[in-house]
């Protein structure tokens, strides 16, 4: 596969909420509206007209009233139904804002139209309880299904808790308790790095969604939720989840709420609509993987080496790399495999501390991959991240 030469994200062209915890400041708002609603706000905000989008993607992972029309019910929110937007529901787990941006390079590329937007919202909070039609079942008893926690405890064909899969790499590959709270100790300092300054880095892109408090109260979320302050002393103490596993509770992610968005275009239209035009940032290659059941940690990898390949670059080439680590072991499997510092990975945050909203996370991190690479000067960066299935995708971006 060859590169993309015709994707490129305007420099701020882009949003994500904080991410909300479990349970927490978003737990009261339907993520579909909560979603579009964000996204008008900021294109209003930004002073860019929302009827300039020609397609949208809309990504969601947790069902929410309203989901069989969500796509276009987004839509016609974003644009106020002043353009009758035309979009597409896309939900590949936690690989979805991948996935979409994969999409929309795919349509420049084939200039199936100028301007395209992703739109990703999940609450997982408050997850559906739904009941199917059974039929055939004893007294044509329904059957249920807790949308969230049962689809926790892995696919219909190959069951294991999310956790067990961390497990089997790291016995398979001899990683050690102390190594995962290593991980997660540098992965906490490097979301400090996000923090400092009054939250300098992350001012540069978040944007405050307007919560449900009460019937009668709205607030701003200014802040992630979720996280929590991490020591060496206290991860020791945290005994692993699984009998003689080596994940504890501090050493895995968490469920959140959020929502995030991304417009991808055109070269001339990016430096339009830019907050830079010096400034650009284009979508180079894109890789997917799916590997043995209950292996989920190792996918990120075989993902990474085809977006590698398909943009004709090796790692050396890459200077800051971005991953969706729901465990600590997801990153030291991909630091041994490619011989990398697994301590210089995820500069800024990642969803093992800020917590894993399921369709935005990734946008998240792709957001904040492009505004370290400004702040280093421009190169190749790379995103790698699993999801459920035992799948992955990943994504090279340039800066110049």
């Amino acid at each position: 596969m060859k590169p993309y030469t015709k994707a490129f994200i305007p420099y701020k062209g882009y949003y994500t909420t904080p991410f909300s915890r479990w349970q927490g400041s978003m737990q009261n708002d339907n993520a579909v509206l909560l979603g579009a609603n964000t996204a008008r706000r900021w294109f209003l905000e930004k002073k860019i007209d929302p009827t300039i989008l020609d397609y949208m993607y809309f990504g969601a992972t947790v069902a929410q009233k309203h989901w069989f029309l969500s796509h276009t019910y987004a839509a016609a929110i974003l644009t106020d139904d002043q353009k009758f937007l035309s979009a597409l529901f896309v939900n590949q787990a936690c690989s979805t804002s991948t996935t979409i941006l994969n999409l929309l390079a795919m349509d420049m590329e084939l200039e199936v139209y100028g301007v395209g937007y992703l739109l990703t919202a999940d609450r997982c909070s408050n997850g559906p309880h739904t009941i199917w039609a059974n039929p055939l079942g004893p007294g044509a008893m329904p059957e249920r299904e807790d949308w969230m926690m049962d689809n926790f405890e892995g696919t219909p064909r190959h069951h294991a808790l999310m956790v067990q899969t961390a497990e089997n790499v790291a016995k398979e590959e001899g990683f050690t308790k102390e190594q995962c709270d290593a991980v997660v100790l540098r992965r906490f300092q490097q979301y400090q790095m996000a923090l400092a300054d009054n939250r300098a880095f992350q001012k540069r892109y978040m944007f405050a969604p307007e919560v449900t408090v009460t019937r009668k109260q709205k607030k701003l979320l200014e802040e992630d939720e979720g996280w929590f302050p991490t020591t060496a002393e206290g991860l020791a103490r945290l005994k692993p989840q699984l009998p003689g596993g080596v994940v504890s509770f501090g050493a895995q992610t968490f469920p959140a709420d959020a929502n995030s968005g991304i417009i991808v275009t055109t070269r001339e239209k990016a430096r339009e609509l830019s907050a830079d035009p010096e400034i650009e940032i284009q979508i180079v290659s894109y890789g997917f993987a799916r590997v043995k059941p209950m292996f989920m940690p190792t996918a990120p990898v075989p993902a990474a080496e085809m977006a590698l390949a398909n943009a004709g670059i090796k790692v050396t080439d890459v200077k800051a790399i971005k991953t969706h680590n729901p465990f600590a072991v997801n990153d030291l499997f991909f630091a041994k495999k490619f011989g990398v510092d697994v301590m210089n990975m995820n500069n800024y945050g990642s969803s093992l501390i800020y917590g894993h909203p399921q369709g935005p996370t990734v946008a998240r991190a792709v957001i904040e991959l492009i505004e370290e690479l400004v702040l280093l000067g421009g190169g190749y960066g790379l995103f790698t991240g699993c999801a459920a299935g035992d799948a992955s995708a990943a994504l090279v971006l340039k800066v110049g």
